[in-house]
């Protein structure tokens, strides 16, 4: 009789429910994988296969049918590893399910009676689970469909931790995952160890305090990391732009546990939580270079993925040299800015992908650098300077409340001490 192991994937930075279907009848030995499966997850047959024989269980040798479904839905990555490992092996009959009560369960029904139980996991051939990308989405879809424990890779379990309400079953090995379900061994449920949200800023060196002069661009900085609003800095080369822009998240807002999800939920999605981290406290600082085409910046791909603006949700873009990206590239910013979203349409699918970012972008006046400088001379023709400046249209700039020009500083004030308010000074006025 087949067998069912819940599981879910990723449709654009939400979780969907998968059940992974497993069926064993007499034939000749082989393994089908139907579901709309990707290359990533096609390949689990032999991962799958392997770690099983690792784990001193036999893999059936008849005909085994794996079906994911909704089997119009596309299924990516590895996380499908241990699931599909689970059904095969209630399906053949190694392993029968024991309920909460200590009684036999039925092999179609791998769930335990009083909870609903999903599975995510990559294996590797030794039987060992590996991390899987966007476990915080599935653990919220647990939530938001009433489930109660999920089991997952032993270094996905801080980042699923984040979620309350859902028993996290953090598990090392496939024989872990074995032995929960048949009764031999339970796996304990994670205990989430507090931490302290604070953020120390003691020796960054992008400290406000090591800034010499620039005093009205400092008071700039701060008026924007108060009000969330777009900066820009006009500048020769050398004066300290980028400097400034860097020294930006030290003085930003504390996140508030909302912003902290969101942040977390869309880094997870490309694998960029930390290893064994929670929820992200720091607000993301995005820099990507000029070369960035618009779909690194905006999003997409085949199967649509967050570009920049979405990494940088709930925290700073920052765009150096800013006339040196494309036309196109910077056109695409408009319609987020004004949105604070997304919307990525493609044949796969339309999903939409949080957006709301602070912009802050640095640029020349003229392709030299030296127009208006008062230490050297500007050496482009007039018709050039205002083509070059032509490069950021009307409309882009009309989403940027403060631009700011930056002047070069003086020797002698590069080398004397630096007497300015630290980022640490900065901060609780811009919190309140």
């Amino acid at each position: 009789m087949p067998s069912r192991v819940l599981s879910a994937t990723l449709v654009g930075i939400d979780g969907v429910i998968v059940e992974v279907e497993a069926d064993v009848a007499p034939g000749l030995p082989v393994c089908n994988l139907v579901g709309l499966p990707d290359a990533a997850v096609k390949e689990a047959r032999d991962r799958v296969r392997a770690a099983i024989v690792n784990s001193g269980i036999a893999f059936p040798r008849t005909r085994v049918t794996v079906n994911l479904a909704p089997a119009d839905l596309r299924k990516e990555g590895p996380a499908f590893d241990v699931p599909i490992a689970g059904a095969i092996l209630f399906a053949a009959g190694r392993v029968e399910c024991t309920r909460e009560d200590g009684t036999d369960g039925d092999a179609h029904d791998v769930v335990p009676a009083d909870a609903r139980t999903l599975c995510v996991g990559e294996l590797g051939l030794d039987g060992s689970i590996r991390s899987v990308t966007g476990i915080l989405p599935i653990v919220l879809a647990c939530q938001r469909l009433g489930m109660t424990t999920i089991i997952l890779p032993a270094g996905n379990a801080e980042e699923a931790s984040a979620v309350g309400g859902i028993t996290i079953l953090p598990a090392r090995r496939l024989l872990d995952v074995v032995q929960h379900f048949v009764g031999q061994q339970r796996i304990e449920p994670y205990a989430r160890v507090p931490r302290s949200d604070e953020r120390a800023t003691d020796g960054d060196p992008h400290d406000l305090a090591l800034i010499h002069g620039l005093g009205t661009a400092k008071r700039a900085l701060e008026i924007a990391a108060a009000g969330g609003h777009n900066l820009l800095f006009i500048g020769p080369p050398g004066s300290g732009k980028s400097l400034l822009a860097r020294a930006l998240p030290t003085i930003l807002p504390t996140m508030m546990e909302r912003e902290a999800l969101e942040v977390t939920m869309v880094h997870s999605v490309v694998g960029l939580v930390p290893t064994g981290g929670g929820l992200m406290r720091t607000r993301p600082f995005r820099a990507p270079h000029h070369s960035a085409s618009d779909t690194a910046l905006i999003g997409g791909g085949s199967v649509p993925r967050p570009g920049e603006v979405s990494l940088a949700h709930r925290g700073v873009l920052f765009l150096d040299e800013l006339p040196e990206f494309g036309r196109s590239v910077l056109e695409c910013l408009r319609q987020p800015l004004e949105d604070g979203v997304v919307t990525v349409s493609r044949i796969a699918g339309t999903v939409t992908f949080p957006a709301r970012f602070q912009l802050l972008a640095a640029m020349n006046p003229c392709p030299c650098g030296y127009w208006h400088d008062a230490q050297r001379s500007c050496t482009c023709p007039p018709g050039q300077v205002l083509k070059y400046q032509r490069r950021i249209s009307g409309p882009l700039l009309d989403r940027i409340d403060l631009v700011v020009d930056v002047p070069r500083q003086p020797t002698e004030t590069l080398l004397s001490a630096p007497r300015a308010e630290s980022s640490v000074e900065v901060r609780p006025r811009v919190d309140a």
